[in-house]
């Protein structure tokens, strides 16, 4: 069994410590080695890693127990809850590393990926660009193999040509863009709107046709401002709910 090993995190000092560090630390947690030890390196030690206070990790830490990912006993050490839940409100708050986070944990299948010309509802977000690559992703529960969502990514060609769909298997495009292609990634804008499943969904996500579903739109930008990757999303509307924070200065 190997030692379980957080992450690297860039720290957002805009954005609150505690929230960043227990949104990096789920990402590792719910992407971590099948073989991986269940047992968390000790408060100080992760404080160490993350470069943040022993309180502010704690704060973290506290989230991660709320959320049932973890659990923490007095003497004995902090341990990742074999059966954590996967199906978790989505908190959304303007930080790479915690879209990252919310895409992470869940059993992914490559459905197919290809050239094709940018789609109609795309063409605003990709002017001159004749075609693009899409990927189109199947994500299941975890534990009980159930579909959560599915997704569809419209990628500039020039970019996925370094992509491997197998790292698509692993992790989330967000991650492969940035980690494995080497894309500087400045902002994601995020849409999130109710919607009824059409029939390609409803098949997917084994939902009735017409059923409520939550329909997230996220493009992504590098640091020249250049759109480089939609992601186009369909969740069951009862497996997940999206929390809006606003921190107050």
């Amino acid at each position: 069994m190997t030692a379980f090993a957080p992450d690297s995190l860039v720290l957002n000092r805009k954005l609150p410590l505690w929230y960043q560090v227990s949104q990096s630390l789920r990402a590792s947690i719910l992407g971590r080695a099948p073989d991986a030890s269940l047992r968390l390196p000790t408060e100080e030690q992760l404080a160490a890693h993350y470069g943040v206070s022993v309180l502010t990790m704690r704060q973290a830490l506290k989230e991660l127990e709320e959320e049932g990912l973890i659990s923490r006993h007095r003497r004995r050490g902090t341990f990742i809850e074999p059966g954590a839940r996967r199906s978790t409100p989505r908190r959304l708050l303007g930080s790479i590393d915690a879209i990252v986070a919310q895409q992470s944990g869940e059993r992914t299948t490559v459905l197919g990926h290809g050239a094709e010309p940018v789609p109609g509802e795309l063409a605003e977000h990709f002017p001159g660009v004749p075609e693009v690559v899409t990927y189109r992703r199947l994500r299941a529960d975890g534990e009980s193999g159930e579909p959560t969502n599915w997704a569809e990514n419209a990628v500039l060609p020039e970019l996925a040509a370094a992509i491997d769909p197998v790292d698509l298997e692993r992790w989330p495009m967000t991650k492969v863009l940035r980690d494995v292609v080497g894309v500087r990634i400045s902002r994601i804008t995020d849409t999130v709107e109710a919607r009824l499943a059409d029939p390609e969904t409803a098949g997917l996500l084994r939902v009735p046709l017409l059923s409520p579903i939550l329909h997230y739109t996220g493009v992504t930008y590098d640091g020249d401002g250049r759109v480089v990757d939609v992601a186009r999303i369909r969740y069951r509307g009862d497996r997940f709910s999206f929390t809006v924070t606003v921190e107050a200065d």
